[in-house]
């Protein structure tokens, strides 16, 4: 599973659409948002750990294009025939996702550390991007999920629904405060919301709360379920 691993991380991190996505697009969003007007650092503080969770959000999703594109290709009928169990397919998809996350995420928090001036205990910054590199795990499994589930064609619209979707009511590009307060409950039940609370949480000095761990839970074990389902499926399909 090795090799296939190191072949599934060269080819996403050779891909273009990938590095502007997911690694330029965050930082841009980041250093616009936070140098139009008078920003307080508090708010570079918590828009630069948001755009971090935005970029390791579509990193993670970013999963779904190349199952799709495998599955239009005929390379899951080619690994189907090979030793490697389906269990290690899609771990090793899994990985692919967990690890192509380090650098969207790590691209904003340098940007923030050396663009904009945030300051941090040294500690926190490696804590950061820890606990959002765990966090998108269920987002790995959303993506994953579409990507088996769809042609490349549905996937690629249902992924960018999800991707921006998720982002904006989980509040990653504007304060969950401005939202009306119906929206504000909404939110807090969000995979995207309760993500982007474990890097808040550290920059405050404190650990993620009960809460957030608990929502991101379930979600994980949603989307790790849908997509075993999906996987399953196209395997009887291909």
């Amino acid at each position: 599973m090795g090799d296939y691993l190191r072949l599934e991380i060269r080819r996403t991190l050779r891909d273009g659409r990938f590095v502007v996505g997911t690694i330029a697009m965050p930082v841009m969003m980041y250093l616009l948002f936070t140098n139009i007007g008078d920003n307080a650092g508090s708010w570079r503080t918590a828009s630069m750990i948001g755009m971090a969770a935005y970029g390791a959000l579509g990193a993670a999703m970013n999963t779904a294009g190349g199952v799709a594109e495998d599955r239009a290709v005929g390379w899951l009928r080619q690994l189907r025939v090979t030793p490697m169990a389906p269990r290690e397919v899609v771990i090793g998809r899994a990985l692919t996702g967990a690890v192509t996350v380090l650098p969207a995420i790590a691209a904003v928090l340098l940007s923030g550390a050396l663009v904009n001036g945030v300051r941090l205990d040294a500690w926190k910054w490696p804590a950061i991007a820890v606990l959002l590199w765990l966090g998108s795990l269920p987002f790995t499994m959303l993506g994953l999920g579409n990507g088996y589930r769809m042609t490349s064609q549905a996937m690629g619209g249902v992924n960018m629904l999800c991707y921006l979707g998720l982002a904006v009511l989980g509040g990653l590009w504007f304060p969950v405060t401005l939202f009306p307060d119906w929206l504000q409950k909404v939110s807090s039940f969000t995979p995207t919301n309760r993500f982007a609370q474990l890097g808040t949480a550290v920059a405050d000095g404190h650990a993620p709360t009960l809460a957030a761990l608990a929502v991101l839970i379930a979600w994980l074990l949603a989307f790790g379920s849908y997509a075993v389902v999906s996987y399953r499926r196209a395997a009887r399909t291909i």
